[in-house]
């Protein structure tokens, strides 16, 4: 098979795309509204990009009518985020806070979470989650426009709440007690207990 971009359907680009990258961690962020709705959805054009300063990147693309998600109005007036863990334990409710709900209702109330506020920022962190990043927006890069245009939301993690359940002996996170999940293609979705080691070359 051989996909010409320009002469693709941009949902056919997607789906191939999305089938294609994986697995795809998932960015269950918090953000609020300048009245203060609580906004809560998920997002799996997600990663950490440095840690000098500690950098995370992800990307609200527009709705399918092209117009802009609550996420990334919120993020735009507020300037603020927390990206909350996913993981098995939650992971039907993850996929139940990206539906579609009016501007005035929270995704935290449809699904049954509930919150504890933050230290630095405005947004609060899931309660019962193993790991919350609060953050602060440096940049959003925007691309295109129309159905899915990407836009790329750069923030500094200014704060780490980490249980300390999920840590190890080591006092790292433990990937067989955080138990998070990730987007595949289609409807799919992955664990990540199935563990193989390597050590890094010197």
């Amino acid at each position: 098979m051989l996909i010409e971009v320009s002469q693709s359907s941009v949902l056919d680009v997607y789906q191939m795309l999305v089938g294609l990258v994986t697995p795809r961690p998932i960015a269950w962020v918090t953000t609020m509204s300048k009245t203060g709705i609580v906004n809560l959805a998920p997002f799996s054009f997600f990663n950490v990009f440095g840690a000098n300063p500690p950098v995370v990147v992800f990307s609200p693309t527009l709705k399918r009518d092209g117009t802009k998600k609550d996420t990334l109005l919120h993020i735009e007036a507020t300037r603020e985020f927390v990206i909350n863990a996913s993981t098995e334990q939650h992971a039907e409710k993850v996929n139940q806070s990206s539906a579609s709900l009016p501007p005035e209702e929270s995704e935290v109330a449809l699904i049954g979470m509930e919150t504890v506020p933050s230290i630095h920022v405005r947004p609060p962190r899931l309660l019962g989650v193993p790991f919350a990043l609060e953050c602060r927006l440096l940049e959003i890069k925007s691309f295109g426009t129309g159905p899915i245009a990407p836009n790329l939301v750069i923030g500094e993690v200014i704060t780490i709440h980490v249980d300390d359940a999920v840590l190890g002996v080591d006092g790292h996170p433990d990937p067989r007690r955080l138990k998070t999940v990730a987007r595949l293609g289609s409807e799919y979705w992955c664990r990540t207990q199935d563990l193989f080691e390597f050590s890094r070359p010197k």
